[in-house]
C-alpha cells in the first residue's frame, strides 16, 4: 500500500471514529483536542522505538552515504556511538534529504551524517535573508512577543541591560529589543542577512561571524542572550553553550526557542514533521536540553508551554472549550510543537528571574 492509499485509509478511520465535528480544527491542533488521540500517538511512538533497528556506528556508516559537506558523528550529549535510525526527511521536490537517528542511551535525536562545522556557513551563503522577510517577518515578530510575555519580566524592560541575539538573521528580534530599551547586538553567519538587519536597526548593531570574532561581543558581560530558532542549527552545541555561558554576566539568562523533539506532531507525522527542515541538525526535548545545559555550566532551566501562535494571540478559530482542551493536553503531554526555555547562568539568575516559573535546578557540571 503506497503513501496516498495509507492516508486515504486513515481519513476513513478518523471520520468513522470522530465524525465531522473536528473538521474545522487545524490539522496540527487536532492531535491535542480529539479525545484519546494523544494517548494513541504516544503508544505508537513507544512501539516505533521498540521496532527501530539498533546498530554500531561502523554498521551505520556502511549503509549510509556521506555527502560533501557532511561527517559521521556520535551523540553530542552523552557520547554513545550506537545509532537507532528513525527518519529520512526529504524535500518533496527532491532538492535535499537527510537521516535522523536517536541515541539509545539518552534519547537525543540528531542528523547523522551531520554538517561539518567548517562548512556550516555554506547553508546560509546565498540570499538567506529573503527567507527571513515578508510575511515570515510579521509572523516571527508575533512569536517573539508571545515568548517574551511567557518569560516576563525578563524582557519587560531593557534599559541599562546588554542583550546578544545569536543568529540574529535579518534583525527582526533586535528591532523589538531596541524598542524595549536593550543595549542590543547580534551575530549571524549569513552576510546578506546582516546587511538587511543593519538597514532596519537604529541603535542595535548586527555583525557577520562568530562572537569571538567581534571585540564588542567577545568581551561578554551580557544580561540576556537569545537563540530564536537557532539551536537546531548548531553542529557543536557543547562548544557553543560553553561560549554562551562565558559571555553571560552574573545573574544572566539564556532564552531558547527551538523545535520540540518530543512533539506529538513529530510522533504523528514522522519524516514529514515541519521541524525537519533543510538546515536543522539537532532536535531537543525537555529531557535532553537540561543535559546540554548541565554539561556547559548552567544552574537551572525553566520551560514555558507552547500552545501555538494563533491560540496564544487569541486569533484562532477554536472555540473556548476547544482552546481549554488544547492547553490541558499540551501541558499534560509534550509542551507543544516548539520548545521554549529560559536557562539561568547561576543561582543569582534563578533568584532574580525564576519567580513564577517552574525552575529545574541542574547539578553542578562534571569536573
Amino acid at each position: 500500500m503506497n503513501g496516498h492509499a495509507i492516508k486515504a485509509v486513515k481519513r476513513v478511520l478518523y471520520r468513522a471514529v470522530y465524525g465531522s465535528r473536528y473538521d474545522d480544527v487545524p490539522w496540527s491542533q487536532r492531535l491535542y483536542v480529539r479525545p484519546g488521540e494523544r494517548h494513541v500517538r504516544q503508544a505508537l511512538w513507544r512501539l516505533r522505538l521498540r521496532r527501530a533497528p539498533l546498530m554500531t556506528l561502523a554498521e551505520y556508516r556502511q549503509r549510509t552515504k556521506l555527502g560533501e559537506l557532511e561527517e559521521f558523528v556520535v551523540c553530542h550529549l552523552c557520547g554513545d556511538s550506537r545509532q537507532q535510525p528513525l527518519f529520512t526527511p526529504a524535500d518533496p521536490k527532491g532538492r535535499w534529504s537527510y537521516h535522523v537517528v536517536r541515541c539509545p542511551s539518552c534519547g537525543f535525536l540528531y542528523r547523522n551524517p551531520n554538517i561539518r562545522p567548517d562548512r556550516l556557513g555554506d547553508l546560509y551563503a546565498d540570499n538567506y535573508s529573503a527567507f527571513l522577510t515578508g510575511k515570515y517577518a510579521a509572523d516571527r515578530q508575533r512569536r517573539y512577543r508571545l515568548t517574551m510575555d511567557a518569560f516576563h519580566p525578563v524582557f519587560a524592560e531593557g534599559a541599562g541591560r546588554r542583550l546578544l541575539d545569536f543568529g540574529c538573521g535579518a534583525g527582526l528580534f533586535l528591532e523589538l529589543a531596541e524598542q524595549r530599551g536593550f543595549d542590543a547586538a547580534g551575530v549571524d553567519l549569513s552576510p546578506d542577512s546582516v546587511v538587511e538587519a543593519n538597514r532596519r536597526l537604529t541603535r542595535a548593531r548586527a555583525y557577520h561571524g562568530a562572537p569571538e570574532d567581534v571585540p564588542e561581543i567577545a568581551v561578554g558581560g551580557f544580561d540576556v542572550i537569545t537563540l530564536w530558532s537557532v539551536l537546531a542549527h548548531l553542529p557543536r552545541p557543547l562548544e557553543d553553550f560553553r561560549r554562551f555561558r562565558s559571555l553571560l554576566a552574573p545573574g544572566g539568562v539564556l532564552m531558547i526557542l527551538t523545535v520540540n523533539a518530543a512533539s506529538l506532531q513529530l510522533k504523528a507525522f514522522g519524516s514529514e514533521w515541519n521541524g525537519f527542515t533543510k538546515n536543522h541538525l539537532m532536535f531537543y526535548s525537555a529531557e535532553t536540553m537540561p543535559v546540554l545545559l548541565r554539561r556547559t555550566g548552567f544552574a537551572g532551566v525553566a520551560f514555558a508551554p507552547f500552545y501555538g501562535d494563533t491560540v496564544e494571540a487569541g486569533t484562532t478559530k477554536l472555540s473556548e472549550p476547544m482552546r481549554r482542551r488544547l492547553r490541558r493536553a499540551v501541558e499534560a503531554s509534550d509542551g507543544g510543537n516548539m520548545l521554549r526555555a529560559l536557562a539561568f547562568a547561576d543561582d543569582e539568575a534563578i533568584d532574580r528571574w525564576g519567580g513564577g516559573l517552574k525552575v529545574r535546578r541542574l547539578p553542578k557540571r562534571e569536573g
